[in-house]
């Protein structure tokens, strides 16, 4: 009977500790279980390399927001992107929105560098400043052939 009681004690820790991995993992990835929606914010890249639905949007290295939708400007061949931003958090509005790389194998994220405006971007706004993601491949590139000449 001992023995009953041993095993149905480790399988409770395991499946404690697999049900903490999930909720960690969760947590990492980005999975929200609030209901906060918070509201949408508009930037256009000539690049959008990097990110897709769900990245970060950072401001001042914090989290306050993700990326919520993505698509082709067919006339501007320009990268429409959705932000969503908390609740509560207000953007100037002459705020600049880069794609932006945590390091050289570190994900992507799109940074919002705020401006001085005392106006905040209302819900829809769109940010004039953007900056595009820059390919690592291409400035090697260009590096390579003016030291070639």
């Amino acid at each position: 009977m001992s023995e009953n009681r041993l095993e149905i004690a480790i399988g409770a820790v395991v499946l404690a500790v697999a049900i903490g991995f999930v909720a960690y993992a969760g947590q990492i990835a980005g999975v929200q279980t609030s209901s906060r929606e918070g509201y949408p914010l508009l930037a256009s890249f000539r690049s959008a390399e990097g990110i897709s639905v769900g990245t970060d949007v950072r401001l001042a290295g914090v989290k306050v927001g993700a990326v919520s939708d993505m698509a082709l400007n067919r006339e501007t061949y320009r990268a429409e992107v959705t932000l969503r931003i908390e609740d509560g958090i207000e953007i100037p509005d002459d705020s600049t929105a880069a794609v932006s790389a945590e390091g050289l194998l570190g994900g992507t994220f799109v940074e919002i560098i705020p401006g001085g405006s005392p106006f905040a971007l209302e819900a829809e706004g769109e940010f004039f400043d953007t900056q595009g993601s820059v390919s690592l491949i291409g400035l090697l590139s260009r590096f390579v052939s003016s030291a070639a000449e």
